[in-house]
């Protein structure tokens, strides 16, 4: 039986997955960009971020952090969560 990193590895071979995964990883790091940006620009920490989302610290950094590593995908209300904590409106377009 293989294991989850051989599979992983395995499918990475792929041309399709290998081209899906550099696609979402590009559009989150686009997201985390922004985020980051509206943060700074707020003038606010994580701490300070957490505190108007209504959670701690610890969980901005995940969130913030998973979107630097591609490992986790938050959902669109929290992403409008924190959005709205640095004063801006999260606003989706399909194109």
């Amino acid at each position: 039986m293989k294991t989850h990193d051989q599979l992983v590895k395995a499918m990475m071979k792929r041309p399709g997955v290998k081209a899906e995964v550099g696609r979402i990883e590009r559009e989150e790091a686009v997201l985390l960009d922004t985020l980051l940006k509206a943060r700074y620009e707020a003038g606010l920490t994580q701490a300070d971020v957490a505190q108007r989302m209504g959670t701690l610290a610890p969980a901005v950094a995940r969130l913030e952090r998973s979107l630097a590593t591609g490992k986790h995908s938050p959902s669109i209300a929290t992403v409008r969560k924190y959005a709205k904590a640095c004063g801006k409106t999260l606003i989706l377009q399909v194109a």
